[in-house]
């Protein structure tokens, strides 16, 4: 029982929590940047670069079987169980981990100026540093003098 209960507080703790939301709300808003890079900046690397597909840049590693007669495109040939060394489509994925990563990042910076200065909290008054003991030495011949003159 004791295993159940350290589990269930472990679950409910508010950054688990919090770290589910992000999750979900990340998986979703990582499909909608995929879409901008598939359907939006892509092509137009592609055009710039000379495709309009910039996935379907791969090398053959095999010979696609002796009965294939479809086109010879990633998708069909990947389906056809052909080995490609597809740098296009890596490329894609990694120019999309780039664009997420510089969006989140101006999130982040967005969010972290519309945060507010955590009031500071009064400092405690600071205790009374120890006196040197020169200044001792000097106090006590101070006083010495003042009561040989009396």
């Amino acid at each position: 029982m004791g295993f159940l209960t350290e589990f269930r507080e472990f679950a409910v703790k508010g950054n688990v929590m919090d770290l589910a939301v992000g999750v979900i709300i990340g998986g979703a808003f990582g499909k909608i940047v995929d879409s901008v890079v598939k359907d939006l900046i892509m092509p137009i690397v592609g055009k710039v670069v000379g495709g309009l597909d910039f996935s379907n840049y791969f090398v053959m590693l095999g010979n696609p079987p002796n009965n294939y007669t479809g086109p010879m495109t990633y998708e069909a040939l990947t389906k056809a169980g052909v080995p490609l060394f597809a740098y296009g489509s890596f490329l894609t994925v990694l120019l999309n981990f780039f664009i997420l990563a510089f969006i989140i990042f101006l999130m982040i910076k967005q969010v972290n100026r519309l945060k507010r200065a955590a009031p500071e909290a009064p400092a405690a008054p600071a205790a009374p540093a120890p006196e040197p003991d020169d200044i001792k030495l000097l106090r006590e011949i101070r006083d010495a003098l003042i009561r040989d003159k009396a």
